[in-house]
């Protein structure tokens, strides 16, 4: 697949990541609204019914700080994630939430784990190292992007705050790590020059051929003819003016 048709614009661009604000918002707006907490829906470790909050976990949030601090970079990488790697996006974002989340339940501590923060973290960590393994140059910038504007999301993978959920956010950038390197992605093919190709000749190459063996530029048979014949001939013409003086 080449560049331009790898890189090119859809909708789902805009649409999926709208999808994804809108619905942790309007949960968030349901237990506002209706006086309601929903948090006995997240996930409790190692029980059976904390299973149901692989599920709606990501939906849920406890303030809205909390819901404010997930929206931006949900959007963003989500966004990213279906621009740069349209072809898994779907399967990423599925499958992140439910490893991530059954992850979260074997080893988190015995409380309610909610909010969207562990599938963020699935999303960075999987574009960062899926940029880096593939090698090409516009998903590299990718991954430095990433590292650049949520690279301090690293720390939170380590238990620094007591309310924050760091095994949500740990099992997030494993199982984002993990899908890097077993999720194939369809990767566009690097445009090559022709001094890149296996074939290439230097001798055919009409731009060395201005060069000789020590790099020193060598002036073409025109200027070369033109230096040792100074002499030029000059043609003037003239038109004649057809108006006639009426003075």
């Amino acid at each position: 697949m080449s560049e331009e048709t790898y890189f090119n614009f859809s909708n789902k661009v805009l649409f999926v990541p709208m999808v994804a604000v809108l619905l942790i918002w309007t949960v968030f707006w349901v237990e506002i609204r209706f006086q309601i907490n929903l948090n006995q829906y997240g996930i409790y470790p190692r029980t059976l019914m904390g299973l149901r909050g692989i599920l709606f976990s990501p939906f849920l949030h406890g303030s809205v700080e909390h819901l404010y601090n997930n929206t931006i970079p949900i959007a963003i990488l989500t966004a990213s994630l279906v621009y740069f790697y349209r072809s898994v996006s779907l399967k990423v974002l599925l499958w992140g939430v439910l490893f991530s989340g059954l992850l979260t339940w074997f080893i988190g501590r015995p409380s309610y784990h909610i909010g969207a923060s562990g599938l963020i973290y699935v999303l960075a960590s999987f574009i960062f190292f899926k940029g880096i393994f593939t090698k090409h140059y516009r998903l590299v910038a990718l991954s430095l992007m990433v590292v650049f504007i949520y690279g301090s999301l690293l720390w939170f993978i380590f238990p620094l705050k007591d309310d924050i959920s760091w095994e949500g956010h740990l099992s997030g950038f494993i199982t984002g790590l993990f899908f890097a390197l077993f999720v194939k992605a369809k990767i566009p093919k690097t445009k090559k020059y022709a001094w890149e190709l296996e074939n290439y000749n230097e001798e055919e190459d009409e731009f060395l051929r201005h060069f000789d063996e020590d790099g020193n530029f060598i002036e073409d048979k025109y200027e070369v003819e033109k230096s040792e014949d100074p002499t030029y001939k000059i043609t003037y013409h003239y038109k004649e003016n057809k108006t006639k003086d009426k003075t």
